[in-house]
């Protein structure tokens, strides 16, 4: 928001005419809560930037677009540790031995990691699960990977990957790497 003339809203670019003047003393008070931000410089690239601030005409139609959002500070800095993270245990159809050597061969291919979480794709990762699941005799797929993996509607992943044409290329990889 651009001042022309300290605080007098009648020199306020037109706002003086859509806020009043207590309304704009308490949008200024917000503002200046705001700590990391240096309102009026802007950035693009190396450039600063900092906050853009729209009002609207009560009734008018408007669109906006956030293209990026950065949060700084310590709230935001805390990432969770190794030990912050609680990974559900292998369950039993995919303990067995039989399973063990898949869970080896699908490691050693770089599709899970060591805590046997997939590093692929949302659709990679179905198309995974369920040629270990046929390997293995699963016949409740879904639930299975789901609950290991935290996620849902991989059926809808799988018959997504069906349609993309890289998927065969994959199912090929995955065949040899289970070999």
């Amino acid at each position: 928001m651009n001042r022309k003339d300290g605080d007098d809203p009648n020199h306020l670019e037109g706002l003086g005419n859509m806020l009043h003047a207590e309304d704009l003393k308490k949008l200024n008070h917000l503002l200046e809560q705001l700590p990391f931000w240096e309102i009026g410089k802007m950035k693009e690239g190396n450039n600063e930037k900092g906050i853009e601030i729209n009002i609207y005409e009560k009734g008018s139609w408007h669109v906006d677009n956030i293209e990026n959002q950065h949060f700084h500070g310590e709230k935001w800095a805390e990432q969770p540790t190794a030990e912050d993270t609680v990974l559900p245990a292998l369950p039993d159809v995919l303990s067995t031995e039989e399973a063990m050597a898949v869970w080896e061969k699908v490691q050693a291919a770089g599709y899970v990691n060591d805590n046997y979480q997939p590093l692929i794709s949302r659709t990679q990762s179905a198309l995974l699960a369920n040629a270990m699941a046929e390997r293995l005799g699963i016949h409740d797929k879904w639930k299975v990977f789901e609950t290991l993996w935290n996620r849902k509607n991989m059926y809808r992943d799988y018959y997504k990957a069906l349609n993309l044409l890289q998927s065969l290329t994959f199912q090929d990889e995955i065949r040899s790497a289970l070999r």
